[in-house]
């Protein structure tokens, strides 16, 4: 590569310069151009169930918190974020800042008495309101002290710093490490921790090495389909009032250590975070495995699992309707989902007895046998057979499942006495 000297540049040569000096400034424009290069990177799509929870929780304009160990990625993530996206970034970290920086420094003007003392906010919320869009990255929040934290509740919920309003357009992303790794960290306080979506930031080993390979993963917004929006929040009210209806303790379960109290906890606000989230993934249709994540980061593991399986049964098919016709019946795929939707059928007709059901019931059992799982017939069929009236005709359909649940029992029985010689092995080895 020819070596670049500032005389064979545009601008004007330097003759105070020595040839040394010469030399060694020709060698970091080199050292520039590499570094240029190594920079250079390109993106692909790629399948990540994080990255597009996070996407999703940014697209329904939540307030999110990236949990993570140091140099996981979490900057760099929020970067390309930005960059795919197309907003401006504004990075604040805010262990370097003033409480006032957040609340607005008070300024005195011709006459206090007459005008007040307004808040003056500081200059990059001014650059954010005059752009009207953009992405504010609150990095290092777990180093934030006390009073730092406070001046922060408002920015993060109402979206004001000082007497400024930020603009719709300007989403809030932060990121934090846990208090053991943090330099000299902090524990969120409560009020704050309840404001965000709370999503724990871990590498791929895949992505990482594609990634310093040149290629890393591109974040879209969610497709959200418009004929879905109406039906997205019909489902997202039901499955939250349904499960806040049966049981009224989660709606506010403050818990009762320091670190949980600066995570993910079930409150009215983080339970109206939930429904929305539930309506955008709905809208978008995205997976399982987004949707555990954003509700399990908002309300909590326990909460969060409770309202999953909510909507696993609401998702479950009318036992009514199978019953009505078995051999044209959609099981659901999975296992779990599958043996709870004939769990279903089977308590209608306990609720409902009559020989005409009962046969129904049965037909359902074959046709759930011939399509999927022997074992998750077993405990319907049980069931069911021991719903049986004296002058009910056994159907010719029950040959068909009396080999499943002898076999399946067969091996429950095998397994009893496997354990028990395993035991009693422990016990004589004492």
């Amino acid at each position: 590569m020819p070596v670049r000297t500032p005389a064979a540049s545009s601008a004007p040569s330097t003759p105070s310069l020595s040839p040394v000096v010469r030399d060694r400034v020709s060698q970091l424009d080199i050292a520039d151009e590499l570094t240029a290069l190594l920079s250079e990177t390109t993106t692909e799509p790629r399948p990540d169930s994080r990255l597009e929870a996070l996407t999703l929780a940014v697209a329904a304009d939540l307030p999110v918190l990236l949990w993570g160990q140091p140099g996981i990625g979490k900057t760099a993530a929020l970067t390309r974020l930005a960059e795919s996206l197309d907003l401006p970034l504004t990075t604040v970290i805010a262990s370097v800042h003033e409480p006032s920086d957040f609340s607005g420094l008070p300024v005195v003007g011709d006459d206090p008495a007459e005008q007040g003392v307004p808040m003056a906010p500081p200059d990059w919320a001014v650059r954010l309101v005059r752009a009207g869009r953009g992405l504010l990255f609150l990095d290092e929040l777990s180093t934030a002290p006390p009073a730092v934290q406070a001046a922060l509740l408002r920015l993060v919920l109402e979206r004001r710093v000082g007497a400024l309003r930020l603009p719709s357009g300007v989403r809030i992303v932060a990121a934090a490490n846990p208090r053991s790794s943090a330099a000299d960290g902090w524990e969120l306080s409560p009020p704050l921790a309840n404001r965000f979506v709370h999503l724990q930031w871990t590498h791929d080993h895949e992505v990482v090495v594609r990634g310093l390979g040149g290629t890393w993963p591109r974040a879209t917004l969610p497709r959200l389909d418009p004929g879905r929006l109406p039906q997205a929040v019909d489902f997202a009210r039901r499955a939250v009032c349904g499960l806040l209806t049966g049981r009224p303790a989660l709606v506010h379960r403050l818990p009762s250590g320091e670190t949980h109290r600066g995570g993910a906890w079930p409150s009215p606000r983080s339970w109206d975070m939930t429904l929305r989230l539930i309506a955008f993934a709905t809208a978008a249709g995205s997976s399982r495995d987004v949707l555990s994540l954003l509700v399990r980061g908002t309300v909590g593991d326990g909460p969060g699992l409770e309202l999953l399986a909510a909507l696993d049964r609401m998702d479950l098919p009318d036992p009514e309707t199978l019953l009505a016709d078995p051999a044209g019946a959609e099981l659901p795929e999975r296992g779990d989902l599958r043996q709870a939707a004939l769990d279903g059928a089977v308590a209608a007709v306990r609720n409902r007895p009559e020989k005409s059901r009962w046969d129904a019931a049965w037909a359902l059992l074959v046709r759930a046998l011939e399509d999927g799982a022997p074992d998750v017939v077993v405990v319907p069929a049980t069931t069911l057979a021991s719903l049986r009236q004296e002058d009910w005709d056994v159907p010719e359909s029950i040959e068909r499942l009396a080999g499943v649940v002898s076999l399946s029992r067969r091996a429950d029985r095998a397994a009893a006495r496997t354990a028990d010689r395993a035991s009693a092995a422990t016990k004589a080895g004492r």
